[in-house]
């Protein structure tokens, strides 16, 4: 990524460089000024509030150095956009930093910018501003803008005993997927197929955050989060916001067929639970609305399974059950940066 630049070997200047990649990106946003200012206007339509998210990328951390740019560029909007859904908000606009080693290529640049085009159409949001600057290594921190509203923001904290847990798309495939793309030993030997294996990789790559479930989040939920760290883990977090309990039917957790067919496996059975990356959707739902929430998620082309039920506090946070009911013991429940 260190490459020279264009125009006879020179690299770019950051003027030029924003000039060049970033300003047909906020195009979309009148309240950008062609990103030729030091501040935007973003101000919601009336009677709508502004729901603020910020997600930041590292190399090494949260993406591998070598993925491809517009992967990389990709997954740093969507983890935000995700963020953005689970809150019922409507994706708005988003700034973007965007801390580079050493002079970055044309290549790089190019590719970044192809990829966050790609996600700015997919998600239905554009570039606000930001900034660029040199640093040891790369960093993507993305502030996302999105709209509900007034006063409706779906929280994690509303969730009451008795609420059924439900959750979009299928779970623990980016888990896998990363397990994969770093060359784990152990995962070597999955009995997976070649498309099997790049298409767990994919979602490890590019998530889809669920922003067409929004409406119907707002709609019928008392509490949600996105899965962003691992089924387990995010259910406790939205168990202590909300001041309950909860359980979980390991059996009815949503898989792809590729991960079905490693489920049976306990290291991938804890993998696909606690795994992070999913960029799904947990949300709490009223017995009364269960119904309607599933309507409504079909019809916005989002699958929504049953998977649990919310209890009165009292007993553990979160109980994951196997067959025949038993109580799985899951270990550590997910990422957190400065765990051990």
């Amino acid at each position: 990524m260190a490459d020279p630049g264009e125009d006879g070997g020179k690299p770019l200047s950051e003027h030029d460089l924003i000039a060049r990649y970033f300003a047909p990106l906020a195009a979309g946003f009148p309240g950008a000024a062609g990103l030729k200012d030091d501040a935007a206007v973003i101000a919601p339509p009336p009677g709508a509030d502004l729901v603020v998210t910020t997600d930041a990328l590292i190399a090494g951390v949260h993406f591998f150095p070598d993925d491809a740019p517009a992967d990389i560029a990709w997954k740093a909007l969507a983890v935000n956009v995700s963020d953005l859904a689970a809150k019922g908000a409507t994706p708005l606009a988003y700034s973007l930093a965007l801390a580079m080693p050493g002079p970055p290529s044309p290549a790089f640049l190019g590719g970044f910018a192809a990829g966050l085009g790609a996600a700015q159409q997919r998600f239905a949001i554009a570039l606000s501003g930001g900034d660029t600057c040199a640093s040891p290594v790369l960093m993507i921190a993305i502030t996302a803008f999105g709209i509900v509203p007034q006063g409706r923001i779906l929280r994690r904290g509303g969730a009451q005993p008795g609420d059924l847990l439900y959750v979009t798309g299928a779970i623990g495939d980016a888990a896998l997927g990363l397990k994969l793309r770093r060359g784990d030993a152990d995962a070597a030997g999955w009995p997976l197929s070649a498309a099997e294996r790049d298409a767990l990789i994919a979602r490890y790559l590019r998530p889809e955050p669920r922003t067409s479930l929004a409406p119907a989040l707002l709609a019928h939920a008392s509490a949600a989060i996105d899965v962003s760290d691992g089924l387990a883990i995010d259910c406790r977090r939205l168990c202590a916001a909300s001041g309950v309990a909860a359980c979980i039917e390991a059996g009815a957790v949503p898989l792809s067929a590729a991960a079905a067919s490693l489920a049976a496996l306990p290291e991938a059975l804890r993998l696909i639970l606690t795994g992070g990356d999913d960029y799904e959707i947990l949300a709490a739902i009223p017995p009364g609305r269960a119904a309607a929430f599933e309507a409504d998620s079909r019809a916005a082309g989002v699958a929504a399974s049953r998977i649990g039920r919310v209890a009165a506090a009292g007993g553990p946070r979160l109980t994951i059950l196997g067959e025949g009911g038993t109580p799985l013991d899951m270990g550590s429940q997910g990422f957190d940066h400065f765990s051990g």
